[in-house]
């Protein structure tokens, strides 16, 4: 019982939830997930099993890709829908060109500054714990790795976007930057990781099927075996 699993993390779990369920359906504690995806985010989840946990740090190193649905007039807390509105504006009449000139801006990166609602630690405190007290710490911009992002659709109020990135992005912030370059509120309404380095959505398994696996006796076909040097191999 050693080795990745692609899972599809669905909305309305954490990603330690994801975890917990597959300790139960695995019947081993050694688990461990390789990026947090919020709740209400779902899509790509590599989950390293067994002796594969050593593995975790590396894959929280390789590139991700996300589609996320922006929408422009809103900021919140939370910096996504989710969270309480802080301000609103009437949306303009905004032009293609001008919403792609912005997202060029942001590549091949910029200084990103972590949101509150993250699971960033400060002085042993996860950011999100100070945000629920109340309480802004100073966060200190971090340089980000976009190597792509890209326009796939416009619908004013809304935009979906596509990005490739690095690790320590976070895309609720990347849309409210967005918005904060055309002078206007902004925040995500939804997020879907669709690729963890060679892991991708149309490969990825939800925790039902594992379970389904697991009863049948073919859990061993869905793990991705690790090779001592750390490379990932593909399924027997």
């Amino acid at each position: 019982m050693d080795g990745i699993l692609n899972i599809y993390k669905e909305k309305g779990w954490t990603s330690f939830d994801v975890v917990a369920k597959l300790r139960r359906i695995l019947k081993i504690k050694k688990i461990g997930h390789t990026g947090t995806l919020d709740p209400d985010a779902e899509g790509v989840l590599p989950v390293c099993v067994g002796r594969a946990t050593k593995a975790v740090e590396a894959l929280m190193d390789h590139d991700k890709e996300y589609r996320a649905v922006l929408l422009f007039g809103k900021k919140t807390d939370t910096g996504d829908i989710t969270g309480n509105v802080l301000a609103e504006a009437n949306v303009p009449a905004l032009t293609k060109e001008e919403i792609e000139q912005v997202l060029t801006s942001f590549v091949p990166g910029y200084a990103q500054i972590p949101p509150m609602y993250s699971a960033l630690k400060v002085n042993g405190k996860r950011l999100y714990e100070y945000a629920r007290e109340g309480v802004v710490i100073e966060r200190e911009p971090r340089q980000v790795s976009i190597p792509s992002l890209t326009l796939e659709e416009m619908l004013l109020p809304r935009i979906t976007i596509s990005t490739v990135c690095g690790r320590g992005t976070y895309i609720r912030a990347l849309c409210e930057d967005i918005g904060e370059k055309l002078s206007l509120p902004a925040c995500m309404e939804s997020l879907v990781r669709i690729r963890v380095g060679e892991f991708t959505l149309s490969t990825a398994m939800k925790i039902a099927e594992i379970e389904a696996a697991e009863k049948n006796g073919t859990l061993e076909t869905c793990f991705y075996p690790v090779h001592p040097d750390g490379d990932i191999q593909k399924k027997p």
